[in-house]
């Protein structure tokens, strides 16, 4: 239950979070995907498949590695907000960098524009990792849990209903302009987009916590000490773990979507903005109604159905006769992010106390980071080694494995909650 002020502000945080998200998907979902418009930008300055493929999952992995790192004094924090406001421009300001870059391109060449744009990128995605938990830790405190998966929901069709409309913009700028002007006026609008938005983060309400909500902070040897003992003690959550770590490799596909589209059938820019446009508009749709359905149904149902459609739609991008196919592909993977976005976020708080949640939401994305990292280096060398061909497939085999352990071994966080405290309640 909460307090009665949050309950208050309730319908005001919802607003101006999901203000937030919306012009925050406009500008990065949109004008500057990182699942077609980085990739394209990047395929200008190298022809490497297995760095275009790392970059392409760079935001996954500067969103899960930091958080384990920022868990300990994030669960010390009384209010989340503070850091959120600090830590997200990190995430938002790169790309006037990247606008700028793209400006000087003829300038300073493609090698130099392109250890830069890492270099950026890098900032950038690190910057919503250092976020993420503060962020995910306050929405969780100033939601209602039964309505938690609904809000990721809403807010996730928002953020990608205007994605859609950045990426239908981002069609039109890439078709009049050419390479690079066309890059720097994307990467310019997505970030006067995402500090716009910020003001949304800046306007929600938080009070302080209870003390007895707030974790004492501790040593990093007490910390690794109270990480092993979740591990040690809580089976299910490491059934989770290893679930997340399968499904992130299955997800790698998704990155080398658009390179093998542009290989196989020389895909035009303006069909890779318009794919990006399908992209959200399914993640819009399903997102309206899978939090919802979560909160019903089960989130771990939810993720079950997903990972079934990220191998199905790489079983139908290896059948492609010809671009048309991508349409499909591109409208499953929407479903897939907006399912996977919004369900882990929801299902990783439900595991452990309120003052364990942040350690909870560390380990459940850091401890995943070295899979995100090493995928899609591994897929991208395996495609310049062998071929597409062979790389979906194992991709396609992780997502099979993942969905194998979401069925058999793991039971729903709730339920599994419920009895140990059961349990501990018998034991004293």
């Amino acid at each position: 239950m909460l307090p009665q002020d949050l309950r208050d502000k309730l319908h005001h945080n919802a607003a101006v979070n999901i203000f937030d998200g919306s012009l925050f998907g406009f500008g990065f979902m949109g004008l500057a995907s990182y699942v077609t418009i980085i990739p394209l930008f990047l395929s200008f300055l190298t022809e490497s498949t297995a760095l275009i493929g790392f970059v392409a999952t760079l935001f996954h992995i500067g969103w899960q590695l930091p958080q384990l790192l920022t868990s300990s004094y994030v669960a010390s924090l009384q209010r989340y907000k503070p850091m959120v406001l600090v830590m997200t421009m990190l995430e938002r300001v790169p790309y006037f960098g990247l606008a700028l870059l793209a400006f000087m391109i003829p300038r300073i060449g493609l090698d130099a524009a392109l250890i830069l744009t890492l270099l950026l990128l890098g900032v950038q995605s690190l910057g919503g990792g250092f976020t993420a938990t503060a962020w995910q830790s306050m929405i969780s405190k100033i939601m209602p849990p039964h309505r938690l998966g609904a809000f990721f929901g809403i807010q996730a069709a928002c953020v990608n209903l205007f994605g859609a409309g950045g990426a239908l913009l981002a069609s039109v700028i890439l078709q009049r302009l050419d390479f690079p002007e066309s890059f720097s006026l994307l990467f310019t609008l997505a970030g006067i987009s995402l500090l716009v938005s910020f003001v949304g983060l800046a306007l929600t309400y938080e009070p302080k916590s209870h003390p007895r909500n707030v974790a004492e902070p501790i040593r990093w040897r007490q910390f690794g000490g109270r990480l092993r003992q979740i591990l040690r003690e809580d089976d299910n959550f490491r059934w989770f773990l290893i679930a997340r770590g399968l499904t992130a490799v299955s997800l790698t596909a998704i990155s080398f979507y658009t390179i093998y589209g542009l290989r196989r059938f020389d895909m035009s820019p303006e069909f890779v903005g318009v794919l990006t446009s399908v992209l959200l508009v399914s993640n819009t749709l399903s997102s309206s109604f899978i939090g919802w359905i979560g909160d019903r149904w089960g989130h771990r149902r939810v993720l079950i159905a997903a990972n079934l459609l990220t191998v199905l739609g790489i079983g139908i991008a290896l059948q492609a006769s010809d671009v048309s196919w991508f349409y499909a592909v591109f409208a499953l993977t929407g479903i897939v992010n907006s399912a996977q976005w919004s369900t882990i976020m929801t299902i990783t708080v439900q595991f452990g106390s309120v003052a364990e949640r942040p350690y909870y939401i560390g380990m459940a994305n850091s401890l995943i980071a070295p899979v995100t990292i090493f995928a899609p280096i591994f897929g991208g060398w395996l495609v310049d080694a062998v071929n597409f061909e062979l790389t979906f497939g194992i991709f396609a085999l992780a997502g099979v494995l993942s969905v194998l352990v979401y069925v058999f071994p793991m039971g729903d966080p709730q339920e599994s909650s419920v009895a140990r405290k059961r349990h501990a309640a018998a034991a004293d």
